[in-house]
């Protein structure tokens, strides 16, 4: 039977796609995904699009629901936003499908090119979940509709679901924000921060452009100029400064947690004492990379970020350090960078890139911590850093956004 946008289906998903979808095959063998189901449902859903290749179908009734479906915990994602694409999932099942999913893209993406080389997955993979797994998020982006109410987006649309919070968000982030009489101008988004110290911060900016960020204030609605943030490293506490709309971890134990697996993984004695931070922001891994190159001369540190909101203003904790931070761009940058030891690269969701791995690569640092916050992206660029005869030392997956479909990977990678 030939296929059509309309036609309603009965489906038996087998997987998760990275995405957020559930992948299930339609009777004439086409791929199909499946927003809302997961593996071991049977579900009805009626097709939306049509390709050779693949369809793609909104879930219109869960007939036989899997054992690992639970309750939406989120009234945003029960009301129809794509926030918490993962709040129908038991979160043990979760973990188990972002694991499902990674090792699916190493195999696809980066194995062929030797930078798995003695690395198993299923025995040497480390995991670790954040805790809190509601609550979480620390800064949120939310959209405003026609009558000026906020809240968060429907999924892969530009409409609002209004008057719905978000349970992966800090309860007090939300308050007489989403809901009852608040109004902002319509059409215009709003960050949301609660910082360290407690203090809520909120600002109107322009909508973003896919993949950009906005950081230029419009009305600073709530709060001071700057939002606190507080980091432990190896027993000391360092306070970091910035604009809200600056980047930050979302998840509120993101920060502590990987300047940790840095200190711990890139303990080293590194005979160039130059240490890079790539897309380091406000500097937050200065510390722990100065902590793991620490021997009888003190590293120098450089920091690269292309953000003036992260990298403008001075930072007081780090005034220690033998820090050099600069506001370019990574790829326009490496050429003008002194021989590192060990390189920390934290890139956006599009991934560092062949150009960026590949400048790194040819330096000959001594150990790289890569952090990837897309599998797909992610994986790619591990196939640079094969292709350039680099191997994983060390990888783990950190499930640092609970209730989604998003993950990160940090990765310790050392010439072969």
């Amino acid at each position: 039977m030939e296929l059509t946008s309309g036609d309603r289906v009965r489906l038996e998903p087998t997987a998760m796609a990275h995405g957020g979808e559930a992948i299930a095959h339609a009777s004439d063998g086409r791929v199909v995904f499946v927003a809302g189901a997961l593996p071991g449902d049977v579900v009805e859903a009626e097709l939306t699009t049509v390709k050779k290749r693949w369809a793609r179908a909104a879930l219109t009734q869960v007939v036989e629901p899997s054992p690992d479906r639970t309750e939406v915990a989120c009234p945003a994602a029960a009301a129809g936003a794509g926030c918490c694409d993962y709040s129908h999932i038991d979160p043990a099942a979760q973990t188990r499908f972002k694991r499902e999913i990674l090792v699916g893209q190493l195999e696809k993406h980066a194995r062929p090119s030797g930078v798995l080389e003695g690395f198993d997955a299923a025995i040497d993979l480390e995991e670790e979940s954040l805790e809190p797994t509601l609550g979480w998020r620390t800064r949120v982006r939310l959209g405003v509709d026609e009558q000026g109410r906020a809240g968060m987006r429907r999924a892969r649309s530009r409409e609002i679901v209004a008057g719905q919070p978000c349970s992966q968000v800090v309860p007090e982030a939300l308050d007489g924000i989403v809901g009852g009489d608040a109004r902002f101008t319509p059409g215009a988004e709003l960050v949301v921060v609660v910082d360290g110290a407690g203090q809520r911060h909120v600002v109107e900016t322009r909508r973003a452009q896919r993949g950009k960020r906005v950081e230029h204030i419009d009305t600073r609605i709530e709060g001071g100029d700057a939002a606190t943030e507080i980091v432990p490293v190896a027993g000391e506490e360092f306070h970091f400064s910035f604009p809200p709309t600056a980047f930050w971890q979302a998840h509120l134990a993101a920060p502590a947690a990987y300047s940790a697996y840095i200190l711990d993984w890139a303990a080293d004695d590194y005979g160039e004492r130059t240490g890079w931070d790539l897309y380091g922001g406000v500097g937050l891994f200065v510390p722990s990379i100065s902590a793991a190159m620490e021997g009888d001369q003190a590293p120098r540190i450089v920091s690269v970020d292309y953000s003036p909101a992260a990298t403008r203003t001075p930072q007081p904790a780090l005034s220690a350090f033998n820090v050099d931070m600069r506001n370019q761009k990574v790829e326009a940058a490496l050429d003008e960078l002194p021989d590192p030891g060990l390189v920390v690269l934290d890139p956006p969701r599009t991934g560092a890139g062949e150009n960026v791995v590949a400048g790194i690569a040819a330096r000959r640092p001594q150990r790289v911590i890569h952090v990837g916050c897309d599998p797909a992206t992610f994986t790619r660029d591990l196939a640079t850093w094969g292709a350039a005869g680099y191997v994983v030392e060390r990888m783990a997956l950190i499930d640092a956004f609970p209730a989604t479909h998003h993950f990160e990977v940090l990765t310790s990678l050392v010439p072969a």
